[in-house]
């Protein structure tokens, strides 16, 4: 697939995201006075406190203003997430939304909602091993695949040769479902490439400092063999910058990442990372508060696909580089509002680079 059709199926993905978002759900549902938990796993990545969160509590006020959200946040602890969950049903939850710390050890906790009649939408991660009522999420097997093909494209578009280099992948959390799917993408997108893969890594909770360290390892054992980077999200592939900005690299290969957040969006406008996903959190999570008031209703969830056979909703991604990284994030609006703003992506260091993509003049 090439950067255009990427491009194109993402806008066309977009607009029809917004169009359903405006007009199935248009009316007050007749759901009164119900209480939904909303349960996030982590906080390493800012996009639950500051998309997630509030993009769910936004559309829940529009179709059910009586309702009672709960949120709680794991701080990628599975004990912390086993204790907010039980807190959850006693405090009377008829749906819980969860996006896993452990994709394994959630099972157990959808097994014991369910035999309470309570339902749980998956969220984001999958729950492999025992089928929620219901999965929300964006394709994360899509997501691996469009970074890892569109960083091959530019290694061949610059002309760097196959031989005797490589690439390193960063992989997400060994426990998280979500991350095996984004892992599974980028062995596809890599496939028959040319560019082997040199080490691969499955980052502890998905945490930078973590990632940092094992790609300066890398440094040291493959130096200049190593031609680019393919980072399962934004804060690991940061961290790689990070790791061979702090070894003198000069220029930085190529990395990829994925979630579109500032510091990765600053980090394409300044030229250090090739590309991020856009995935408007809010957009999947007004999906997750839609499908919690169809199921309240009694009603059966649309569905356009079925994963670890629980009937799910995949959302198309959109692949950002500098060269459409203006009119995807600058230009598009979610909600009435741009996905970021100039005023906050173009400040300090990174101003000059605004300049040069045409966000500001």
């Amino acid at each position: 697939m090439t950067k255009l059709s990427w491009k194109l199926s993402g806008v066309a993905a977009f607009a029809a995201i917004l169009l359903g978002s405006t007009t199935a759900f248009a009316q007050e549902s007749t759901v009164k006075d119900a209480t939904i938990a909303f349960l996030m796993p982590d906080q390493a990545s800012t996009r639950y406190e500051e998309h997630d969160h509030p993009g769910f509590v936004a559309e829940m006020s529009k179709l059910c203003p009586s309702c009672k959200v709960l949120y709680q946040n794991a701080d990628a602890n599975v004990s912390r997430q086993q204790q907010q969950f039980n807190s959850v049903i006693s405090q009377g939850a008829k749906v819980i939304v969860i996006d896993p710390v452990d994709s394994t050890a959630a099972a157990s906790l959808v097994k014991q909602a369910q035999a309470q009649g309570i339902k749980v939408i998956a969220y984001d991660r999958p729950i492999p091993s025992t089928p929620a009522d219901f999965y929300v999420s964006f394709d994360n097997k899509e997501i691996g695949k469009m970074i890892a093909t569109s960083l091959v494209e530019h290694l061949k578009a610059e002309k760097v040769p196959t031989e005797d280099v490589g690439v390193l992948e960063v992989n997400g959390s060994p426990t998280d479902a979500a991350a095996g799917l984004i892992r599974d993408g980028i062995h596809e997108g890599l496939a028959d490439s040319g560019y082997k893969t040199l080490a691969e890594y499955d980052t502890p909770d998905w945490a930078p400092p973590k990632a940092q360290q094992w790609v300066s390892g890398q440094i040291t054992r493959f130096g200049k063999k190593i031609v680019g980077v393919v980072a399962a999200n934004d804060g690991t592939g940061g961290a790689a910058i990070a790791a061979f900005k702090a070894a003198g690299v000069n220029p930085v290969p190529p990395v990829t990442g994925n979630d579109a957040t500032i510091a990765g969006l600053q980090l394409i406008i300044s030229g250090d990372q090739y590309n991020t996903i856009n995935k408007p959190s809010e957009i999947v999570a007004a999906a997750a508060a839609q499908v919690a008031i169809q199921l309240l209703e009694g009603k059966t969830p649309k569905a356009d696909t079925t994963l670890f056979d629980t009937p799910s909703q995949l959302f198309k991604p959109t692949l950002i580089t500098a060269e459409n990284l203006k009119a995807e994030i600058i230009d598009k609006q979610v909600n009435g509002k741009p996905i970021q703003t100039a005023e906050t992506l173009c400040t300090g260091r990174y101003a000059e680079g605004c300049k040069k993509l045409g966000i500001t003049e």
